[in-house]
């Protein structure tokens, strides 16, 4: 089979992955509360539950990721995670208990941790300027999961049967059919999932091993300089090596420099091969991490997934109190909001193509800011009677989702930039966490100022306005660092 049909087939089986992680939400979320009742469990273990499934996502996501950057693998790593969705979906199926059911939900969100693996891959196997229209896909994916999920529960609700010594109805059935889904997955990825060599590498692997001379090596660079393009994240001079290492054009002195103003040990001619070196030998958490611009982007991580999260907590009771919305109501809204975020995430990925990612950001912090202070105006005390409320609500919701697909897929894309290639998947885990964090305190948040609107939207509308302070300061800094090291190479050497 061709590399150009595997690596068709490898993305569309990622694409699946992310179709079902949105389907599992969809279809367990409207019922999961029904479902703790009929297991006498107090209402905080609602919270609980849906907590559980962030917690463990948050702790396993670096794991997996570091867990790839070492092996430059992810298919088997796909597969491992994959098996605790298997057995989280069926203990929610067998629902013998509150804490089991609590278990279940602790034990699916580690197979969750697999996403930073993924992407970690997609950054090493994908151009620069194709990586956002990538994200963007990959993104849609899971919002058309989360928008035909609710279908699905149109015919789970209507199971009553027994399987063996389980009950199978309209609480339990969720379980069973996510469980299937991810096992059919576990076929789909055997036999439609390739792990792509990395861009970067497709020059090492013709290399010799370590009895190859200076002047091969120097033969070798010159090849990568002819092929720069196959490797825009690396500088065209760079070997086998720590993140950022670099040779100086006097081959003999064998020194290293690095792009981020520091000196590498001296490494010898002989050193081993780029896929069985260590992408951690030199790594340093505190300079990876704590940089401006990644600060920026994990924040902005974090900010917009606060602020989604907290707002999918009080829509519902906003609905109810105002216009007497009922379940029926509240699906066809987020069966709209579903669509326009999916035609959303396109817009940007054909955007993304047109302008920097880094106007993106910008673009959507600016529909995010002006959603939140008019949701602050009409929403916190709406004005007028039934329809101007719900004009109102309307728009202050469609702002809200018009603003997600432009936040989420720049910041991510810019992060897989700025952050070092060679352990992307643990950045990406980082990045992830971050992010689960927000979604556990999101709803926390929002969930316990239902009643006092002016504090819950004046908190969410105060830290975008921080983001976007920090985005001002630090726009010149959201750059592709090849982009502006390749020119003071020969200075740090």
């Amino acid at each position: 089979m061709d590399e150009q049909r595997k690596k068709k087939l490898t993305y569309f089986t990622i694409g699946l992955l992310f179709l079902l992680s949105g389907v599992e939400y969809a279809v367990i979320l409207p019922t999961i509360w029904r479902y703790l009742q009929t297991l006498d469990a107090a209402p905080y273990f609602l919270g609980l539950s849906l907590s559980a499934f962030s917690f463990t996502g948050l702790l396993s996501g670096p794991l997996f990721g570091h867990w790839s950057d070492r092996t430059r693998t992810t298919k088997k790593i796909i597969l491992f995670a994959n098996l605790f969705e298997i057995v989280g979906n069926f203990m929610y199926f067998m629902g013998l208990s509150k804490w089991l059911l609590l278990s279940s939900r602790l034990v699916a969100g580690i197979g969750t941790g697999a996403g930073s693996s993924i992407f970690g891959f997609l950054t090493r196997s994908t151009l620069p300027e194709n990586r956002a229209s990538v994200f963007a896909a990959v993104m849609a994916c899971r919002q058309a999961g989360l928008l035909i999920g609710p279908a699905f529960n149109i015919f789970l609700r209507l199971c009553d049967f027994r399987l063996g010594p389980f009950v199978v109805n309209k609480y339990t059935a969720p379980g069973l059919f996510m469980c299937a889904l991810w096992t059919l997955l576990q076929l789909a990825i055997v036999f439609m999932y390739w792990d792509l060599p990395p861009l970067e590498r497709s020059i090492a692997k013709n290399r010799q091993t370590n009895g190859s001379s200076v002047s091969e090596q120097g033969a070798e660079e010159d090849n990568e300089d002819n092929n720069d393009e196959a490797q825009p994240l690396m500088h065209s001079q760079e070997v086998h090596g720590s993140y950022g290492s670099v040779v100086t054009p006097d081959q003999s002195s064998n020194h290293i420099c690095a792009n981020t103003n520091h000196i590498s040990p001296p490494t010898s001619p002989t050193a081993e091969s780029p896929e069985s070196s260590n992408p951690f030998k030199n790594f340093n958490l505190s300079r990876e991490f704590l940089r401006e611009e990644v600060v920026v982007l994990l924040a902005a991580q974090f900010i917009t997934l606060f602020n989604q999260t907290a707002l999918e907590t009080m829509v519902t009771p906003l609905t109810q109190k105002f216009f007497g919305y009922g379940e029926l109501e509240n699906s066809i809204m987020y069966c709209l909001c579903g669509v326009e975020v999916i035609a959303g995430f396109f817009f940007v990925r054909w955007l993304s193509g047109r302008v920097a990612e880094r106007v993106v950001l910008a673009v959507g912090l600016v529909i995010c800011n002006i959603s939140n202070v008019w949701c602050l105006i009409f929403l916190a005390s709406p004005l007028g009677d039934f329809p101007w409320k719900l004009t109102e609500f309307i728009i202050g919701v469609f702002l809200q989702v018009l603003g997600l697909p432009f936040v989420a897929v720049a910041q991510v894309s810019l992060y897989s930039k700025v952050t070092a290639e060679k352990t992307q998947g643990f950045s990406q885990g980082v990045r992830r966490s971050v992010g689960g964090l927000a979604t556990i305190l999101g709803p926390l948040w929002a969930g316990g100022l239902t009643d006092n609107m002016y504090v819950m939207l004046g908190v969410m509308t105060g830290l975008l306005v921080l983001l976007s302070v920090m985005l001002v300061f630090s726009y010149n800094r959201l750059v592709e660092p090849a982009a502006e090291d390749q020119n003071n190479t020969s200075e740090d050497c």
